[in-house]
């Protein structure tokens, strides 16, 4: 079902490319209302365009508050052409069809990116806008809604293809862009105020985003996938590209996994390098060389194809290092120019600058169907004031430095999960068992192959209670020292006594780190 333009309103904020909608509907003799800024601009451009105020026969007031907000606009807009007593009542009334909408809304995001002042912010709250945008979206058999430039071009080609008219299904479909729009809207602004009142968990909660890119596909090539940003400051993810082919969902999802450990250290140089998820080594050193080589003396093998992360500038010489091994992704906080000429002769290797990343996400989300969870973010690693030391045997200050890294480690490794650290780097990981003993063995088993030397008075991390004394067992008879685990099993006096028996030191922090 084709329907004729007869009368457009247009009312935008971004008014870059409009001149070609202008032209296509002068061409077709479509009157044009709008007000403002957006008919200053029609005029200038040397269109004929009548001012809202002059359709309405009602001045704008409140500041502009209310101008659009009118019986004849909205009447225009709803009324079904299609009931023949909506015809009558629009004929008596002398209203006239509004048949397109171009809109676009205030700028509230880039307001927020750029203001604190809460009064501007609130003045950039858009009522109109999404009034109209809405009513023309629910009307779609007879109307059509544009609220975004991107679709300029196709509204061109529909009214050439349809000599002024438009379709029903470009309209239908103009119309579901239009709510996704309004709903997302409504959402930024619902988040604003959650935020600013510091409300984590609202009765109503909107996940709202916007696509930055459809991905090739999704963990297999038979899904299909995409990806979204949701900031209420900002338009992209920080991660700047430099080189390699395009990051599939898998490398995202590694991608995440690995800033999430980097972020948790801002202080000393280090690497972290994942693949599946799942840490395969990290390492702190002031020497930015020897925290790549310690991250991936860790587990070299299954380093290779993964995920490198460094939260320092790299150099040449971590440049050469890094070369020498195959590797999807390279993220670091700036290249030098000589290290940057060297990685990219490697033509398919991704290459990030996350110097602008945001470090301060507070929130998780798992969504499954029709249904999510969401969560804080696991933002400690434990108090030091609630520590305890229940072995005879205590750490010294020095030794709880390494205790804290491995725990530290430890949360972001997926459950059950075992570390094993020496020297502020990663030895021995366990993760993602469906036992905590398998997680020590493979722990202990990786250290023995990879750095057997290290493992004499290492640390070990556990990210929950041992629930037998078999786990920490296996860990001491591996050349583990000390023990950092949260407590709480009802076997806690066995486990401590079997530490005690082996002279080795054990730490209860309280605090527990599941990651499912």
């Amino acid at each position: 079902m084709k329907r004729k333009i007869y009368n457009a309103l247009i009312s935008v904020s971004d008014k870059s490319e409009l001149t070609n909608v202008l032209r296509i509907l002068k061409k077709y003799k479509i009157h044009i209302i709008s007000s403002g800024g957006t008919f200053n601009y029609i005029k200038k451009s040397g269109f004929k365009c009548q001012e809202i105020s002059d359709f309405t026969e009602f001045n704008e007031m409140l500041d502009g508050r209310v101008k659009t907000l009118h019986p004849k606009i909205h009447s225009g807009i709803l009324f079904n052409r299609s009931k023949r007593h909506h015809l009558i009542q629009m004929k008596k009334k002398k209203f006239k069809p509004i048949d397109l909408i171009i809109v676009n809304f205030y700028p509230f995001q880039e307001t927020l990116k750029n203001n604190k002042d809460q009064r501007k912010i609130i003045e950039n709250i858009d009522i109109g806008g999404p009034t109209l945008v809405r009513a023309a979206a629910k009307n779609f058999k007879d109307v059509v809604v544009i609220t975004g430039k991107n679709d300029y071009l196709s509204l061109i080609k529909e009214l050439k293809k349809n000599k002024g008219k438009t379709n029903i299904n470009f309209r239908e479909k103009m119309a579901s862009k239009a709510f996704g729009l309004t709903s997302y809207y409504d959402s930024i602004v619902s988040e604003w105020f959650n935020t600013k009142l510091g409300i984590k968990f609202p009765e109503k909660k909107t996940i709202s985003g916007k696509k930055l890119e459809k991905l090739r596909y999704g963990e297999n090539p038979h899904q299909e996938s995409a990806i979204y940003i949701n900031d209420l400051k900002k338009d992209s993810l920080g991660l700047n590209k430099i080189n390699g082919k395009e990051l599939s969902y898998n490398n995202y999802n590694d991608i995440f996994a690995a800033l999430d450990i980097l972020f948790s250290e801002k202080k000393i140089p280090t690497t972290v390098i994942v693949k599946h998820a799942n840490p395969c080594g990290v390492a702190s050193n002031k020497s930015t060389l020897l925290s790549f080589k310690n991250s991936q003396a860790s587990d070299p093998i299954s380093a290779f194809g993964g995920i490198v992360a460094c939260n320092f500038k790299i150099n040449l010489k971590v440049a050469s290092e890094i070369n020498r091994t195959f590797f999807e992704v390279i993220m670091a906080k700036g290249f030098d120019n000589n290290a940057l000429k060297l990685m990219k002769k490697k033509k398919n290797m991704r290459i990030i600058d996350i110097s602008k990343m945001n470090e301060n996400y507070k929130t998780k989300i798992k969504l499954f169907d029709n249904s999510f969870l969401l969560q804080e973010n696991d933002s400690i690693v434990f108090d030091r004031k609630k520590l305890k030391f229940v072995t005879k045997i205590k750490p010294t200050q020095k030794e709880i430095k390494e205790i804290e890294f491995a725990f530290r480690i430890c949360k972001f490794v997926k459950s059950n999960a075992i570390v094993i650290t020496k020297d502020q780097s990663t030895i021995g990981i366990g993760a993602g068992q469906q036992n905590r003993l398998d997680s020590c063995k493979i722990a202990a088993q990786k250290a023995k192959k990879f750095q057997p030397s290290k493992l004499l008075n290492s640390v070990a991390a556990s990210d929950a209670f041992f629930p037998f004394a078999d786990g920490i067992k296996t860990l001491i008879n591996c050349g583990v020292k000390t023990i950092v685990q949260p407590g709480g099993s009802i076997r806690d006096k066995e486990v401590i006594k079997a530490a005690n028996n082996a002279k080795i030191k054990m730490v209860f922090t309280g605090t527990r780190h599941f990651n499912h």
